[in-house]
């Protein structure tokens, strides 16, 4: 079977994206800033630059980091009772630090999901 053909890769799309690696071979770095995805992976040269993970990851990171405030902040609320402002002590380091934490793994599973399932560009591959 030739490459060009094969069903993505034997490496889970969900590991890959948690340790934010290329989605062909599972050891190439993706990243190559905080988001800026490498051209190609330095290991096994796959094309990289056909990704397309759009708004997805910060949509997760929207709903995720949402839901986990908002349960802070009432859990917050119901135990100790503290004034408005006191909630911002804690909820803006909260939701920038889960913010910038999740949304790099989030994008690079999103990029290895597509190429598993050969969507945004990873299928337009020259066939020789």
């Amino acid at each position: 079977m030739s490459n060009d053909n094969k069903g993505g890769t034997a490496v889970s799309p969900f590991v890959v994206g948690l340790l934010c690696r290329c989605p062909e071979c599972g050891r190439g770095k993706l990243f190559k800033g905080l988001l800026d995805v490498e051209i190609a992976c330095n290991v096994c040269g796959l094309d990289l630059s056909a990704h397309d993970s759009g708004d997805g990851p910060a949509v997760f990171v929207i709903l995720i980091v949402g839901g986990l405030a908002v349960t802070l902040a009432f859990i917050v609320e119901t135990a100790f009772t503290p004034p408005i402002w006191a909630h911002l002590i804690y909820q803006i380091p909260f939701v920038l630090g889960a913010s910038i934490l999740l949304l790099r793994p989030l994008k690079a599973t999103l990029i290895a999901l597509q190429y598993r399932h050969h969507v945004a560009g990873f299928n337009d591959r020259p066939s020789d």
